[in-house]
């Protein structure tokens, strides 16, 4: 397997003990949280204040970064066309200083990112917090409910291939490559990020 300093993981509606096996099974001693709001009324046992206890009695950490690298903004010039801007939160004091404490929590903890969505490209998990962690050095895994770690790398690759495969690349084949996977990374991030609503339930994708 190749080395990663840290993984990521969406539990969508597996069961906690299904969780708990494939965070064991690439090495992941701690959990760190990236939902805003930690809680899922679907899926109660992700919620934190059942999570905590449950990784505790697996052996494993519970970390929240939901404040820091959450994907649900409260400010709402974070906002455009009422969909989160991955690209203007990344440059966030807040979130670099997030990115900061991961770095630091890697040194005591095999750490794994979490949020809900089961599909890395479907999260800011991936497509904003990997993305700044890849560019800062950082080896990324991407833990697939089929059982298989996916490298960032190889993520993005799939990002490039699903964005020429929509028919929305028209301005891809003419740039470069970084130009091409930033393309890639927003239309992909408008397409999934969370929408601000003024009756929002949370229900949205992306938290």
């Amino acid at each position: 397997m190749a080395p990663f300093d840290l993984f990521s993981i969406g539990h969508s509606n597996i069961p906690a003990d299904r969780l708990i096996a494939m965070l064991r099974d690439a090495g992941a001693n701690a959990v760190a949280d990236v939902r805003s709001i930690p809680m899922s009324r679907f899926c109660p046992w992700f919620s934190a204040k059942n999570l905590v206890p449950l990784l505790s009695r697996a052996g494993m950490t519970y970390l929240p970064y939901g404040k820091e690298l959450g994907g649900r903004p409260r400010d709402q010039t974070l906002y455009r066309d009422g969909t989160a801007d991955y690209e203007a939160m990344a440059r966030r004091p807040e979130f670099r200083a997030g990115l900061d404490r991961l770095s630091a929590d890697t040194v005591g903890f095999r750490l794994c990112l979490m949020c809900a969505e089961r599909e890395p490209l479907d999260c800011h998990r991936c497509l904003l917090v990997a993305r700044a962690l890849a560019e800062r050095g950082s080896s990324v895994g991407h833990i697939l409910h089929g059982g298989a770690i996916e490298p960032h790398a190889a993520t993005e690759r799939r990002l490039l291939a699903l964005t020429e495969a929509s028919g929305d690349d028209a301005d891809l084949f003419v740039t470069g490559q970084s130009q091409r996977l930033a393309a890639a990374y927003r239309r992909r991030a408008r397409a999934v990020a969370f929408r601000a609503k003024p009756s929002s339930t949370g229900a949205n994708r992306g938290a």
